[in-house]
Parts: C-alpha cells; sequence; structure tokens
C-alpha cells in the first residue's frame, strides 16, 4: 500500500510516494542497497560543505540490531520490530578546527531527506523516529556527548501490508496524509 500524497503544486513523484510506513515486510535490504542510500545522503548540501552526519546502522538479525531496537521507546517498539535496518542518524557538532557547528542538525536533516528520496525510488520506505532513549543510544554507541548527538533512528524496510500490524499503528498506516497548505507555510515578504 502506497500512500500518494494529494498536493495542491505539483512536486516530483518522489516526494508524493515519500511517507513514513510502519508495515515492514521480511525482505532485507542488501548492504550494497544500504550503501546506495548512504551515498544518496552524503550528496546533501551543508554548511562550509562540513558533511556534519554520521549514520550507524544494524541489520535485522543481528545483536546490533537488538541493541538498538532496545534503545526505541515502548510507542515505536511493536511496529518496528520488522525493519530491515535501523540507522542511527547522528551530528557532528563541531567543525574540524574545533568550533561549534549551529547549522549540524539543519544540515543532518537534509541529508536524512535525500536519503529519503533516494529510498523512494527504490521502493525502500523509511520512518525516522524520535522516541528513544538518547543517553542508552549514546552510551551503546560509545560517543563522546560533546561531538556527537543522536537525533533520530530511522526505521528502513520494504513495505507489507497494514494488515501486519495491530491497532494503534494499523489505523495509523492507512489513515490518508495531509500537510498544511503551501499558504498556511509561507508568506511573501512585503517591504
Amino acid at each position: 500500500m502506497v500512500k500518494l500524497a494529494k498536493t495542491e503544486y505539483p512536486v516530483t513523484e518522489n516526494i508524493k510516494n515519500r511517507w513514513s510506513a510502519r508495515a515492514f515486510s521480511e525482505q532485507h535490504i542488501s548492504q550494497d542497497t544500504l550503501n546506495t542510500l548512504l551515498e544518496a545522503a552524503s550528496w546533501a548540501f551543508s554548511a562550509n560543505n562540513a558533511q556534519p552526519w554520521e549514520f550507524v546502522y544494524a541489520h535485522r538479525g543481528t545483536p546490533a540490531f537488538e541493541a538498538i531496537w532496545a534503545c526505541l521507546s515502548g510507542g515505536n517498539q511493536p511496529w518496528c520490530k520488522q525493519a530491515a535496518t535501523f540507522v542511527v542518524c547522528l551530528t557532528l557538532n563541531q567543525f574540524e578546527n574545533g568550533k561549534a557547528n549551529a547549522w549540524a542538525l539543519h544540515d543532518l536533516g537534509a541529508a536524512n531527506a535525500t536519503m529519503m528520496l533516494q529510498a523512494t525510488s527504490m521502493s525502500i520506505y523509511g520512518h525516522p523516529m524520535a522516541g528513544f532513549d538518547r543517553q542508552k543510544v549514546t552510551e551503546l554507541l560509545q560517543l563522546d556527548a560533546e561531538k556527537h548527538t543522536p537525533w533520530v533512528i530511522m526505521a528502513l524496510g520494504y513495505l507489507d501490508s497494514p494488515e501486519t500490524l495491530v491497532d494503534p499503528y494499523k489505523t495509523r498506516e492507512t489513515t490518508p496524509r495531509t500537510r498544511r497548505a503551501v499558504s498556511e507555510i509561507s508568506r511573501p515578504l512585503h517591504l
């Protein structure tokens, strides 16, 4: 089931087709395919071309996958157990010269969006999750909290039927997508 966006203005098919799925099939994502998604992310724009992101991943069926899954909130754990891959998306909080990078979070968002558009073009869906224990992830990945910040964990996979889910996830999976109108999110500057 693909939830095609009904847009007010014409946008590319990858944008119309991208949505945060919860029902994932048992199909694995190959390492080459994941590398393609990571390559796409690497080409996102960033301040000073610093590329202030790092992606730590684990495939389903590995102890690393289970360790990341254990860091998720109770609201995310039930539906994402079937994801093919988890990707922890981190910012690198400093430029190479040691100065703070105030744009790192913005740039990670751009990289994540680029990765998701590439994934959509390959019939892979991603669901970014903010519901996780940041301290547990920081400890699991042995991060220096001043230098790295985990912001989202991305569940990636190929689609399955919403019938594989229990409520409330099944209902969320089948509810039509909506967005605020362009007129609500933008305004011209009049001088």
